[in-house]
């Protein structure tokens, strides 16, 4: 638990060091309008989605999570010194592509690796340690972002290439440290599940369904620090807002977790999602930058109240030996959902405003935390 946790923070440090800062570097550095952005933000998230899936299907076949996990966090990283090398947004949208495609082999071993490596009577703290270094490297990529552009006058280049240095001690510390964990049983794969939904459970198809329903309104952060900058913020103190929300949720994430140990996973999500609708809410309508600074502080909890806590719900509800099938399935339609929900962000936005855009995922938000409570899934 303790070296994943690592391997998120200096991942996420490193990975965080650029996202702040992308979208400003787009549209003041290589002039790209907003909708380009949220094209390349939906593609990059989605086209590599399918990769969740299939990587989830290898570990439960092969039970290599650190294989799947080195080749998937080195990738990530090895694509961090391309940003500093870019020229056009097509250029960027092809990094992006190849960082996603990174996570795209990583995250679903990485998730079962800690599923079958826990109980579920301390799933949710876990889950929430992991996400709460998760958060802290992602508080302290924009804090580092924040010092090297008010050091050397807006060089986003110069971030770009600094953050390969976090990258590189993730990697190291999966070579070094991580330890596969050893599987009981006989090794007969016939029990493996095929990659289609008919072999999960009820309660996961609809919990996955409801999910994807909420990342349709949950649109890329980058449209945050647009948001951000369109209230008058200065473009150099959009990475400290992104530290505020990234602090929230390390700090809450692991007791949150721990709250879901003790009254279960489902009322913890569902006021997640209400949560976020919340904030989303305020997001459209805030008009100074106070209250950006606010709803971003704020925006740390619906991280903390969903992130970590969904995975654990999955790996409550699914037995070990198909974690991975699960964990890819889920991560995979999370991911495909991403390309419409930022696509949708942009044409909204730029058609009639931010506050529709903003109003729209709330509303999707609110949809999604009813249906958790009709369906009491």
């Amino acid at each position: 638990m303790l070296v994943l946790g690592l391997v998120s923070l200096f991942t996420d440090l490193s990975s965080n060091m650029i996202v702040p800062i992308l979208p400003i570097y787009l549209t003041t550095v290589l002039h790209v309008q907003i909708g380009s952005i949220g094209i390349i933000e939906g593609i990059a998230e989605s086209t590599a989605s399918i990769l969740k899936l299939l990587s989830g299907w290898i570990t439960d076949r092969t039970r290599k999570h650190k294989l799947l996990m080195l080749m998937g966090y080195g990738l990530s990283n090895l694509t961090k010194p391309f940003f500093a090398m870019s020229g056009t947004w097509s250029q960027v949208l092809l990094i992006r592509f190849a960082d996603r495609f990174g996570k795209g082999i990583r995250t679903s071993p990485r998730d079962a690796l800690l599923a079958d490596s826990t109980t579920k009577e301390e799933r949710g703290k876990a889950f929430g340690f992991r996400r709460s270094m998760d958060a802290l490297g992602a508080a302290l990529g924009p804090l580092a972002a924040f010092g090297v552009l008010a050091v050397f006058t807006n060089n986003y280049r110069l971030v770009f290439w600094l953050s390969v240095i976090p990258g590189v001690i993730a990697v190291a510390l999966i070579l070094i440290f991580l330890k596969d964990k050893k599987q009981e049983g006989n090794g007969n794969h016939a029990s493996i599940p095929r990659i289609r939904f008919r072999n999960m459970s009820r309660r996961f198809i609809w919990f996955t369904l409801i999910s994807t329903l909420f990342t349709v309104g949950n649109f890329s952060d980058a449209f945050l620090a647009l948001r951000a900058q369109d209230t008058g913020m200065n473009a150099a103190l959009v990475p400290l807002a992104f530290f505020a929300f990234n602090m929230t949720s390390s700090i809450f994430s692991m007791p949150i977790g721990m709250l879901s140990d003790r009254i279960g996973r489902r009322p913890v999500l569902i006021s997640g999602f209400a949560i976020f609708a919340l904030i989303y809410f305020g997001f459209g309508r805030a008009n100074s930058v106070k209250w950006i600074w606010i709803l971003f502080i704020l925006y740390g909890l619906y991280y903390a109240f969903t992130e970590g806590i969904q995975k654990a719900y999955i790996a409550d509800i699914v037995p070990q030996g198909q974690r991975g099938m699960a964990m890819g399935t889920y991560n995979a339609m999370i991911g495909i959902a991403t390309l419409p929900a930022s696509v949708m962000a942009g044409y909204l936005w730029e058609t009639f405003g931010p506050v529709v855009a903003f109003s729209t995922s709330s509303a999707i938000a609110i949809s999604a935390a009813v249906l958790m409570i009709v369906l009491r899934i």
